[in-house]
């Protein structure tokens, strides 16, 4: 099953319609159980470990990944089952929170372009410049004419990371309320897990309708065809997980990364 497609947001210029996140159902799964993906799981992370390890060889073009989300939507997890099959090496992992006084000096793209993933390299984003639009809306501290410059700025921005050879996937990890709620409920019940819990969640819960409002801007605003998002459903980690890998490696293997030729004559060399 080729969940590349069925997850995609479709991008349609002509389209005047509203995306409403509440039509998208967090639930789903396709049908695939714990089960299968216990099976289907370790193949994909295994081939896309392969199709890494040829785009670190070929060292022409990046991959980036962005992964949004309320939180406990899953994106440390994600990080964890999906990328944990990557060699260090060539992969990164970059998480954007308040700026610094540094960051604040600069425009807000500044500290994104910094972590951008040179050529051989993928990069995942946990939370990332949407952050910079999102959380600034609902908090009110971004007008309407702002927000919609900042969405025109972001397109621009990504579409001059994918014409310098930079791919980008972004995700979209959707959860339902109730399912937010009962894993805030889970956390404050595991103390493995307070550290985690900040007063900042539960008020961001209260928000929940402004959030789903802002994402649905961000979706609809920042679906291009260079830089398209993919809404996964993620009240099931085992499906999320899937879905991720899944779509990661699709993408790289229609990227078609190929090793370099030698730099010596092979059939020539000898040793001393």
């Amino acid at each position: 099953m080729d969940l590349s497609q069925k997850l995609l947001l479709k991008h349609d210029k002509e389209s005047k319609s509203i995306l409403r996140l509440r039509d998208w159902d967090p639930d789903t799964d396709f049908g695939k159980s714990k089960k299968d993906v216990e099976t289907e799981l370790p193949c994909i992370l295994k081939h896309l470990s392969e199709l890494q390890y040829r785009l670190f060889a070929e060292n022409s073009r990046s991959l980036l990944i962005i992964l949004q989300g309320m939180d406990t939507s899953g994106k440390d997890g994600t990080v964890r089952n999906v990328v944990g099959a990557l060699n260090p090496q060539s992969c990164y992992v970059k998480s954007f929170k308040v700026p610094s006084e540094e960051e604040h000096s600069h425009d807000y793209l500044w500290r994104v372009h910094k972590s951008i993933p040179p050529k051989g390299h993928i990069a995942i984003f946990n939370r990332s410049h949407y952050e910079d639009v999102i959380g600034v809306r609902v908090d009110g501290f971004i007008s309407k004419s702002d927000i919609i410059l900042r969405y025109r700025q972001i397109n621009d921005f990504e579409r001059y990371l994918f014409e310098n050879q930079v791919t980008i996937l972004k995700f979209f990890l959707h959860i339902s309320r109730d399912e937010q709620k009962k894993r805030l409920q889970d956390r404050l019940k595991d103390s493995t897990k307070h550290w985690k819990i900040s007063e900042s969640d539960f008020v961001n819960h209260r928000n929940w309708d402004r959030y789903m409002e802002a994402y649905e801007d961000a979706l609809r605003l920042c679906n291009t065809e260079w830089a398209p998002w993919y809404i996964i459903p993620a009240n099931a980690k085992h499906f999320r997980n899937l879905a991720v890998s899944q779509i990661v490696a699709n993408k790289l293997e229609n990227m078609k990364p190929e090793f370099p030729g030698p730099k010596l004559d092979i059939p020539n060399f000898v040793f001393d």
